[in-house]
């Protein structure tokens, strides 16, 4: 196969598996943290509570064309994985060629963490693509002689440091990318020359100036979002060591789920070989970010709970090692293409069970069921909204809300006017809608609101919290189900005659855990 139908063939299969998560991202309905986002883009900021304000900029441009319905939310979000696998391939062939870039492809696209991760309307998305640009524009300046013309060298630094400051504007922790590479061009003698150079310090300058309007509005709100960011994932440990052991397998497990297997395995042997010595330490830089990014979610997990997620940024540089480095013995070869088989076939079983439930899980235990259901509920609230409001005596003060943010922000997006929906918050974790003004402090005495809780034995510790301000009733009950699978139950709680007075919440604000 010659190298330009090698190329051909990595665009060819990234344009159909492009397509491919553009249609099941239409068909399969959105996650509650999807709608979360969705919530945020109604709203656009510089920051939010959890994250900076890009995937919310997505967002808002998607729906701009589609309307509010799945593919609006996720198009820009599917698009930017498809432009994170396309800056892997262009890395992997300014290092070895063609060839090299169609195996990045293949590995990514085989990839249950990219192949099902992609569709979704998360931070991970943007992060992971300005991420790839920012490593492309690195590679380029390392693999052309300084001598030989330094304005294009200088461009690139300047297109490194905008793909920086765009996945920190995406995700907090893309500050890994620029300390992993400093902390490589300090461990190899000819990378070190790289600090008398401008290139570095424009790309920092670059990144800088695109975070400041996270930065301001961090600081215009007690630095809320890296309080909360800290917290999360580096709070105090909880637990013993057996507990911090559990969490440290549970993440072992989730990235070999996330990669599959076989190429787990590939992979990490890519970033070991990456420290072998070489002249112009482009490997030692690529693998000393994927291991620096592993070795700081690791660490997390000693204290927190790790998300099976939180590592993408790892395989990135870890897939361009993988694809660049030479195939070996036909049994490394043999080995190579069963791994990919074996992800490819776990992504399709995933990607299938999306839309048609396939895997022999229950219902209430399957996270991709979590989607569901949501529409039905929203429904009997619409019918209670309009019985309420046709009443004669009834006023305009009938508010919608949930415990989390979760119920809230699926309850805005399925309503069929859109209102906004208040996330009370008494019991869980701050979040956004702590933010935006809450019901204590828009609505007037007398109020009604429709409140929607999880269905469990005995009155709820929100209503015996919210008892002391509202008269309460109990409504229906109504089950989330996944086609005839049961997903889950809630139940919808009457509270009218608001005395003006507001219970104190179980967690701290801002968040200080």
């Amino acid at each position: 196969m010659t190298e330009s139908r090698a190329w051909r063939h990595a665009l060819t299969i990234l344009a159909g598996t492009t397509l491919l998560r553009l249609a099941i991202g239409a068909i399969v309905p959105l996650f509650p943290d999807e709608t979360y986002y969705w919530d945020w883009s109604r709203t656009l900021m510089p920051g939010y509570f959890d994250h900076p304000p890009m995937i919310a900029v997505l967002i808002r441009a998607g729906t701009a064309i589609f309307g509010y319905h799945a593919i609006g939310v996720r198009f820009f979000s599917i698009l930017a994985g498809s432009g994170a696998i396309y800056a892997v391939a262009l890395t992997s062939r300014e290092l070895a060629g063609d060839g090299a870039a169609k195996l990045a492809v293949l590995l990514l696209c085989c990839m249950p963490l990219a192949a099902v991760g992609l569709i979704l309307a998360t931070p991970d998305a943007p992060m992971l693509c300005a991420a790839s640009c920012a490593l492309y524009a690195v590679v380029r300046t390392l693999n052309v002689s300084a001598e030989r013309d330094r304005h294009p060298l200088a461009r690139w630094w300047l297109v490194a440091g905008l793909a920086i400051g765009l996945a920190m504007a995406s995700k907090y922790t893309s500050i890994l990318i620029p300390a992993s590479i400093a902390l490589a061009c300090i461990l190899h003698p000819r990378l070190q020359n790289k600090f008398g150079e401008r290139g570095p310090y424009l790309a920092v300058a670059v990144a800088a100036l695109v975070l400041v309007p996270v930065l301001f509005w961090n600081w215009r709100h007690d630095w809320v979002s890296f309080k909360f960011q800290l917290g999360h994932g580096l709070g105090e440990p909880q637990g013993g060591i057996l507990a911090a052991l559990n969490r440290e397998l549970e993440l072992l497990g989730g990235q070999i789920g996330l990669v599959s297997p076989i190429l787990f395995f590939y992979v990490m042997r890519a970033i070991k070989r990456s420290f072998e010595p070489t002249p112009d330490g482009i490997r030692l830089v690529l693998g000393v970010t994927a291991a620096c990014c592993l070795a700081f979610f690791v660490y997390s997990a000693t204290h927190r709970r790790a998300e099976a997620n939180w590592p993408a940024i790892a395989w990135i540089p870890a897939v361009i090692l993988l694809a660049t480095e030479p195939v070996g013995s036909d049994r490394s070869e043999l080995w190579l293409r069963r791994g990919l088989q074996l992800g490819g076939v776990l992504s399709a079983i995933v990607c299938i069970h999306a839309v048609y439930p396939i895997i022999p899980l229950r219902a209430d235990r399957d996270q991709v069921a979590k989607a569901y259901g949501w529409e039905l509920l929203a429904s009997v609230v619409d019918r209670h909204i309009d019985a309420v409001k046709g009443r004669p005596s009834a006023g305009d003060d009938l508010y919608v809300a949930g415990e989390r943010y979760q119920d809230a922000s699926e309850l805005a997006y399925h309503l069929k006017s859109h209102p906004r929906v208040y996330s009370l918050n008494l019991l869980g974790r701050a979040n956004q809608y702590d933010l935006w003004t809450t019901f204590d402090e828009h609505a007037g005495p007398g109020a009604g609101m429709i409140l929607v809780l999880d269905d469990e034995k005995g009155e709820p510790r929100e209503i015996r919290k919210l008892a002391c301000c509202f008269h309460i009733d109990s409504g229906e009950s109504v089950a989330l189900m996944r086609g005839d699978s049961y997903v889950a139950r809630k139940r919808l709680w009457f509270l009218s005659q608001w005395n003006g007075e507001w219970p104190l919440r179980a967690q701290p604000f801002p968040w200080t855990q």
